[in-house]
């Protein structure tokens, strides 16, 4: 078990199937946890599920709120904030020539600007300390591209430039940025993949099978732990062999 005692970590989109199972690992090392999301129905959720979580609503589209959230966040892990998970994000899928601008825009806006303003603030804090660790989760499309998903496979793959821009610029102050890449993870989304598509996708991933949300949470665990102290910039691709970089 990867030891994550003693870390004071904030994680959005905690309330989605990788969430929940990033949540898991967290709370299994021992960290001490601030869950954020849109769903108080899902949040009161897994705060009933572990007694001693923190949990704050917040839509993370509203940017001209963002320095606040990360106040709050900061005033309630007592000031100090060691891990930045990035989870969470939204689709809008649309051919490219049928994409409307507001699809275009709010994808961006969410997975990708909303993003940089999280991990802005929170950098903020961090330098006070001079260390601290922010991992975003992108997605294997941002590599490869997806039919009907430009703006979605654009804003992934604009969180991985991003994150080594970030690296660059704060490795000397000891905060670490890295990013991991899910391929295709069992969840109520592929649950509505035809037998006969999931097949052939399945063709196209090396190990032949879909990805369990544990599989991203176990590479999170690590990014967050000591484990990893000397890795910055990088991508983890969690895909099954779907795509090597």
């Amino acid at each position: 078990m990867i030891n994550l005692k003693n870390l004071n970590v904030v994680l959005t989109g905690a309330t989605g199937v990788i969430g929940n199972s990033i949540l898991d690992k967290l709370i299994l090392g021992g960290a001490t946890v601030l869950a954020t999301g849109t769903n108080e129905e899902k949040l009161k959720k897994i705060q009933n599920k572990y007694k001693n979580l923190n949990v704050l609503r917040f839509d993370i589209s509203e940017h001209q709120k963002i320095e606040r959230f990360v106040e709050d966040c900061n005033k309630i892990l007592s000031n100090k904030i060691h891990v930045l998970i990035n989870n969470a994000g939204i689709t809008f899928d649309n051919l490219s020539i049928r994409m409307k601008e507001e699809e275009w825009k709010k994808v961006i806006d969410i997975n990708l600007t909303s993003t940089f303003l999280i991990s802005k603030n929170v950098i903020k804090k961090m330098l006070k300390s001079k260390n601290g660790k922010i991992i975003n989760v992108t997605s294997v499309v941002g590599h490869t591209g997806n039919q009907g998903q430009a703006n979605y496979a654009a804003s992934k793959a604009g969180i991985v430039a991003m994150s080594k821009s970030l690296a660059l610029e704060y490795g000397k102050k000891n905060i670490t940025v890295n990013c991991v890449s899910p391929g295709f993870i069992i969840s109520e989304m592929t649950d509505k993949i035809s037998e006969e598509h999931t097949d052939l996708l399945k063709s196209r991933i090396s190990l032949n099978k879909f990805g369990n949300p544990e599989d991203v949470a176990n590479i999170i665990a690590f990014l967050s732990s000591n484990l990893s102290d000397y890795i910055t910039g990088e991508t983890i691709h969690v895909n099954g062999g779907m795509y090597f970089s």
